[in-house]
């Protein structure tokens, strides 16, 4: 399974949106801490995520808490800022990708540390970048595809 990972979300419906994306293409979600953003049972409930009980969900309490727990894994982080473009990488089975938060991104320091596994969506029109859930869903069918994951529904 691949691991989807939030740094910090922000954005109630994006985080939603992700977390039905990581049920369906059968993929943990990890979400990095702090967030402001509410994933008590009663929360989740009210705003309607029936599948959030088939959700795999990992939450970090901090980044330094996610750090142990990667330890020497070397995640794939998704950034505007990449080098390298999305479908180039030969993702694999247990991969890690990590996207930032919706206003702040990634921290400078870990875009220096895995310098070299930065990856990107390119942007051909006028805009400044893409939603977050829409870009999580771009790179992880993307992923799950080269990993072989749809490999056992043909």
């Amino acid at each position: 399974m691949l691991h989807v990972v939030l740094y910090q979300p922000e954005i109630p419906p994006n985080t939603g949106n992700i977390a039905r994306q990581c049920v369906g293409m059968n993929a943990f979600l990890h979400i990095i801490g702090p967030t402001t953003i509410d994933l008590s049972h009663k929360a989740v409930r009210r705003a309607g995520l029936d599948y959030w009980d088939e959700l795999k969900l990992i939450v970090h309490e901090s980044p330094e808490e996610f750090l142990g727990w990667l330890g020497d894994r070397e995640p794939w982080l998704i950034t505007r800022y990449g080098g390298i473009r999305y479908d180039r990488p030969g993702y694999q089975d247990e991969d890690i990708l990590i996207y930032g938060s919706e206003t702040k991104g990634l921290p400078q320091s870990w875009i220096d540390r895995w310098t070299n596994r930065t990856v990107y969506v390119p942007i051909l029109g006028k805009i400044r970048n893409y939603n977050l859930a829409n870009t999580v869903s771009v790179v992880l069918a993307h992923a799950s595809l080269k990993a072989g994951m749809y490999d056992s529904m043909e």
